[in-house]
């Protein structure tokens, strides 16, 4: 196995740990605030597990940048194909975006989706717009998808 290999594969291992931490975060946080809610209202069940899940986003896509790591390498299968070290190092980097912002937006979102879910604690009809912010958060994780994939695809 060459270093380039080994760059490559913490590349995809940086973006699933650190988005997937991100995101176990931020659905702990929005989870606490949602089993809150639904003890005095089990009728809100629905409406702040919704809530509680949007922070589960960022985990989902350190994942598929790590899928398309490895199989756009070889990596899948144990059939690795030759790759230098720049390269391993340029996998590497282009994995740290989901990485890095999937794990503080996750956090925060699920922060955000906390307060959400305060909202529609008191006031469910405001449903649509309480969702708007903890939105605007995954704006950042998938700008940040967006910047992982293309880097990948073109090395």
């Amino acid at each position: 196995m060459t270093l380039g290999v080994v760059f490559a594969l913490l590349g995809a291992a940086v973006a699933v740990f650190l988005a997937g931490c991100g995101s176990a975060l931020g659905v702990g946080i929005a989870g606490q605030a949602a089993a809150g809610v639904v003890t005095e209202d089990p009728s809100k069940f629905a409406k702040v597990l919704i809530m509680q899940l949007l922070p589960g986003t960022q985990g989902i896509y350190g994942l598929l940048v790590g899928f398309i790591v490895l199989s756009k390498f070889g990596l899948l299968g144990g059939g690795a194909g030759e790759i230098s070290t720049a390269a391993g190092l340029a996998v590497l980097a282009a994995c740290l975006p989901i990485g890095v912002v999937g794990l503080i937006s996750g956090k925060y979102q699920g922060k955000t989706s906390a307060a959400a879910i305060g909202i529609i604690a008191k006031k469910p009809e405001q449903f649509g717009k309480a969702m708007l912010f903890p939105a605007m958060v995954e704006t950042y994780a998938i700008l940040a998808l967006l910047i992982s994939i293309l880097a990948v695809n073109a090395l």
